[in-house]
């Protein structure tokens, strides 16, 4: 399934919007404002809290917790590298790689080697826009969320270095 995720540029707060291929609003992301540490919920079409995102604090590379309905989901963990941004996933849905190319525009996600989804910065417009390529077999929510993430870590890493 393929998906495009649009930041609303004029919003306080982080808040996307994912929608599917055909155009249709699947999924809402919204942040918590005045918070330490990133918190963001993503909702389904009918406002129903699918997913708890949750940084934690005081760590040396960024580290978020993910929860689907409530339970413990995922523990995604940005890697150490020079070149190219990398995480880490642990979740009971299995182990997860993810490498970005040089400059943070596109990156591959990877269970056991084998690519479950693909990811490209559309960076010709306005606001942060990804499309995400899920193969058919793996869970969508898990890898939007993990989307997400990596737009959290990266969009922080980007204003620090611009302040």
């Amino acid at each position: 399934m393929k998906y495009i995720i649009n930041q609303k540029i004029f919003s306080i707060g982080d808040k996307f919007v994912i929608k599917d291929e055909y155009g249709s609003e699947r999924y809402f992301v919204e942040g918590k404002v005045f918070s330490l540490g990133d918190k963001l919920k993503i909702y389904d079409s009918n406002g129903q809290e699918r997913i708890y995102i949750e940084q934690k604090l005081f760590k040396l590379l960024p580290e978020y917790y993910l929860y689907f309905d409530g339970n413990f989901a995922a523990k995604v963990k940005q890697a150490f590298s020079l070149l190219r941004p990398k995480f880490q996933i642990e979740s009971p849905f299995g182990s997860y790689s993810v490498e970005g190319d040089f400059f943070g525009y596109d990156f591959r996600i990877m269970k056991n080697s084998r690519l479950v989804a693909h990811v490209s910065k559309k960076f010709f417009s306005f606001r942060d826009s990804y499309g995400v390529d899920i193969v058919n077999d793996e869970n969508d929510l898990l890898i939007l969320a993990v989307v997400i993430v990596i737009d959290q870590v990266i969009h922080d890493e980007d204003h620090h270095r611009n302040h």
